[in-house]
């Protein structure tokens, strides 16, 4: 039986998930909610709201983003206007930058 291979993340990572976990935790609890509840809500499973809520780092980002909106939880400080107004600019951005980066291949000067 093949042993899972511990992924290593940073401090800063590892930190921000357990803020983002407990945000989640006593934001459904001060709402009274249970896990069930907030699972059908998001749809998605109980198990999930679960392993949210204890900080597991291999949760979709997509499923802690919407569990966290349905209670309220701000994301990058900002509003729904302000939201779509840095997008727009990210995107304005990411349109001047070229689509892939390579890395460059250094030409090998054998002649002797």
């Amino acid at each position: 039986m093949k042993q899972a291979i511990k992924q290593p993340y940073s401090r800063y990572s590892a930190d921000a998930v357990q803020l983002m976990s407990g945000l989640i935790k006593v934001a459904r609890k001060e709402r009274k909610l249970t896990t069930q509840n907030l699972a059908d809500r998001a749809g998605i499973s109980r198990g999930l709201v679960q392993r949210i809520e204890k900080g597991d780092m291999k949760c979709s980002i997509g499923a802690v983003f919407e569990v966290a909106a349905i209670l309220g939880i701000k994301l990058f400080d900002a509003d729904q206007t302000s939201l779509s107004k840095n997008i727009r600019q990210n995107e304005d951005v990411l349109a001047l930058m070229p689509k892939s980066i390579r890395k460059k291949t250094r030409v090998v000067n054998d002649d002797f």
